[in-house]
This record gives structure tokens, sequence and C-alpha cells, in this order.
């Protein structure tokens, strides 16, 4: 089967996940997905790896545009995505309903499992919320941060121990097995990022790349969208 190349923030792994085989049996080709953290996914783009569809914050995917990197009109807004903590599944839920619960909570973690703080969205937030907190150098030996969100949460389901916690964008926190999410964070601290799909101006098919953006984007995909983190545009 041909494929259909899709470079993509890591916030958007479980919903693209989620459509494959509908795609597949749609319109006969199968989606081979890169994921990560969405600076290091932009430069895979630039570097010029294959793409026929790219998804990452709409911000990057205008900048991206200028630049001649992305089919003018092609892009469509999937929804915003929060940032929301962790826990393995089956741990006890702490409090992070406050900036003086969620600092608590921090405190009380003995490993803290989150994104690149260099490159991904959540993972540069994340280091800013402790920055406010004025705990970044104190719970420097308790971070763990990994390449993206998705494999903070499944190293944090895998993870022994108690008091551990994550921190990453709701959508890979619900697609992940192994942990559950204990809640947004704090309104002081929110970070809502709006993720878009767009057509590469160097895609193979751009009629196909085209119609996997409407499906992702599309109002019979609306309720898989929400139920995996997105909120409405």
């Amino acid at each position: 089967m041909k494929k259909i190349h899709v470079i993509s923030g890591g916030a958007a792994q479980g919903l693209v996940g989620q459509l494959q085989e509908r795609f597949a049996k749609e319109h006969g080709l199968a989606i081979e997905g890169t994921f990560g953290a969405v600076g290091a996914m932009r430069d895979r783009l630039l570097a010029g790896e294959p793409c026929d569809v790219l998804i990452l914050t709409g911000e990057l995917v205008s900048n991206l545009a200028s630049q001649g990197q992305m089919v003018s009109g092609s892009a469509r807004a999937l929804g915003t995505v929060k940032t929301g903590v962790a826990v393995k599944k089956g741990a006890p839920m702490p409090d992070v309903s406050t900036a003086k619960a969620l600092e608590a909570a921090l405190r009380a973690a003995k490993g803290i499992y989150f994104p690149d703080p260099q490159k991904a969205t959540a993972g540069i937030h994340f280091m800013k919320v402790l920055s406010m907190l004025g705990l970044r150098d104190e719970l420097a030996p308790a971070l763990r941060p990994f390449p993206n969100g998705a494999t903070a949460m499944r190293e944090l389901a895998a993870a022994e121990g108690e008091h551990l916690l994550g921190c990453t964008q709701v959508t890979e926190i619900l697609y992940t097995p192994g942990v559950q999410m204990v809640g947004q964070l704090p309104k002081k601290f929110e970070l809502a990022t709006m993720y878009t799909a767009a057509v590469c101006t160097r895609a193979a098919d751009p009629a196909a790349a085209q119609a996997l953006v409407a499906m992702l984007a599309g109002d019979d995909t609306r309720a898989l969208r929400q139920a995996g983190g997105f909120e409405a545009a």
C-alpha cells in the first residue's frame, strides 16, 4: 500500500492513529507518521524529510506557510490543547487546582516527567511555570525530561515507585495507557495551544493530503477530537 507522510507535533499522534484505518480504507493509503516536539518536527520538515501533511501549532504553520512550505489555503484548525498534570494509573490524585496546591504537589514528587524543555511546547512552558513558582533549582534533581510528551507519559507509566508526576499536553496524557490526568494547570499557568493541519507544498499526492486534512479537521471527527483533548477552535 502506498503511503502518505505526516510530520506532526506529539499532541496529534493519538488522533492520527485513530483515523489510520479509516483513511486507508477510504483512500488506499497508509499513514506514515513522524511525531515529536514541535520544534524538532519543524526542523525535520526544513531539513527535507518527506512530508505530505504537517500538523504543528498554528503559529508555526503560519510561519512555514510564509516561507512557501505550505499549500496556500490548505490549513485547517484542529482545536486548542491545554497542558495538564498526570499520575500513574491508580496512583493517588494530588490537588493541582491552585498555584499553592500545584507547588505542594511538585515539591512532594520524587520524579517529574515532561517533554523537551527546549523544543516541545509543553516542556518549554513547564519550565516557565517552575520559574514562576521559584522551584526550578530546587526541583532539578527530580526532573525527568524526554524528547516529547508521549515518550514522557510512557516512561511515567512504566516507572517504578510512588509520588511521580507528569506534565504535558492533555492529548498526550489521554492517549497514553497507564497514566491518568489529574487536571489541567491552574488558570494562572494555563497554556492553550492551537494546532493546525496543512498540506505541504512538496506533497507527492496533494489531493490525498487535502483529504487527510479534511478528515482530521472535519465535523464528523469533532467528537473524536474532543474526546482526545482538542477543545473547539
